[in-house]
C-alpha cells in the first residue's frame, strides 16, 4: 500500500511535470506526498577550509543562495499541494552535488514511493543525476515521469516488462497498489524462450497475478538486445500503456553507477510514466 510519496521537484529545469503528476498521483492514493528540491552549491568545502574566513564568507554565501532557489521551487509545489488539499511537506536542501545525491537517497528509503523526473539529455544540470542516484539508493520502487509529461498522472493500463529475473520481480511487488487498481495488465515479455527461467515464465507470472483476482494479457515478442527498448516503448504506444513496470538494472563501481543497457536507454528515450525497482 503506497501512503507516503517522496518527490524530487528540480530547481535547474522545468518542474511542472514532476509537480503535477504527483500531486495527481498522490491525490489519487490518498497518500501523503513529501517534496524535497535541492539548490547546489558548487564551491568545493576542500578550497574553503583552505580559504581562510573570506572564502568561508563567501561559501556561507552561495549556500544561502542555494537555498534560496530550492525555497522558491517548493513554493510552487506548496501552492498546488495546497489547491488539491493533499497532506505534504516540503524539505529545501542547500549542499554540494555528492551531498545532495547521499541526502535525498537516504530520504527515499523512509517512503513508499520516489518520484523523479527523467534526466534530460538537452540540458546539463545536477537535476539530472539525482534521479539515478534515487534509483540505487532508495531501496523501493522508484516513478519516473518523462520530462514531457503532462496532465495527471493515471494508471489504467499497465504493462509489465517481464524477464523473469530478480529486480522484475521485485518491480511486480512494488507495483502492487497500481496493478489492484488497473483497468488492464499487459504481460510484455520479449525473447522469453532463450532469456526467461520456465519456472518464472510470463504464463507463471499470470498465474501469480490471477490468484490476486488480477487478469493479465500476455504479448511476446522477439527483438534484438538493440532493439528491446525501442520494442518496449512500441508496444506501450500501441497498447495505450499508462505505466510501465520493470527491474532497473545496475552495478556500483568504485563508487560509480553503472545502468544496463536497458534501464539506460529507457531514461535517455522514456515516453510513458516507468515504475523502476533496483
Amino acid at each position: 500500500m503506497i501512503k507516503d510519496i517522496l518527490v524530487h521537484i528540480p530547481t535547474e529545469r522545468p518542474m511542472r511535470s514532476a509537480i503535477d503528476g504527483a500531486i495527481s498521483l498522490a491525490a489519487g492514493l490518498n497518500a501523503r506526498l513529501d517534496a524535497v528540491a535541492v539548490g547546489y552549491v558548487t564551491t568545493s568545502t576542500a578550497y574553503v577550509l583552505d580559504g581562510g574566513a573570506a572564502v568561508a564568507s563567501v561559501f556561507e554565501m552561495e549556500r544561502e543562495r542555494a537555498e534560496e532557489r530550492a525555497e522558491t521551487a517548493l513554493a510552487v509545489f506548496e501552492t498546488e499541494a495546497k489547491n488539491a488539499g493533499i497532506a505534504y511537506a516540503c524539505h529545501p536542501l542547500a549542499a554540494i552535488p555528492a551531498d545532495a545525491e547521499a541526502s535525498v537517497g537516504a530520504m527515499a528509503r523512509l517512503y513508499d514511493l520516489s518520484v523523479v523526473l527523467q534526466p534530460d539529455p538537452e540540458r546539463g544540470s545536477f537535476d539530472n543525476d539525482l534521479p539515478r542516484e534515487v534509483l540505487f539508493q532508495a531501496g523501493g520502487p522508484v516513478l519516473f515521469l518523462p520530462y514531457t509529461f503532462n496532465g495527471a498522472f493515471k494508471a489504467n493500463r499497465i504493462g509489465i516488462c517481464w524477464d523473469g529475473s530478480r529486480v522484475a520481480a521485485r518491480a511486480v511487488h512494488d507495483a502492487t497498489s497500481f496493478l489492484l487498481r488497473a483497468e488492464e495488465i499487459v504481460i510484455l515479455t520479449i525473447n522469453e524462450a532463450d532469456a526467461v527461467p520456465g519456472e518464472a515464465s510470463a504464463d507463471q507470472l499470470a498465474r501469480h497475478l490471477a490468484r490476486k483476482g488480477l487478469s493479465a494479457r500476455i504479448v511476446s515478442l522477439s527483438a534484438a538486445r538493440s532493439d528491446i527498448q525501442p520494442t518496449i516503448l512500441s508496444l506501450a504506444a500501441d497498447e495505450n500503456l499508462d505505466l510501465l513496470v520493470m527491474g532497473g538494472y545496475g552495478h556500483s563501481r568504485l563508487q560509480e553507477r553503472f545502468l544496463g543497457g536497458v534501464t539506460r536507454a529507457m531514461l535517455q528515450a522514456m515516453t510513458v510514466p516507468t515504475l523502476m525497482s533496483h
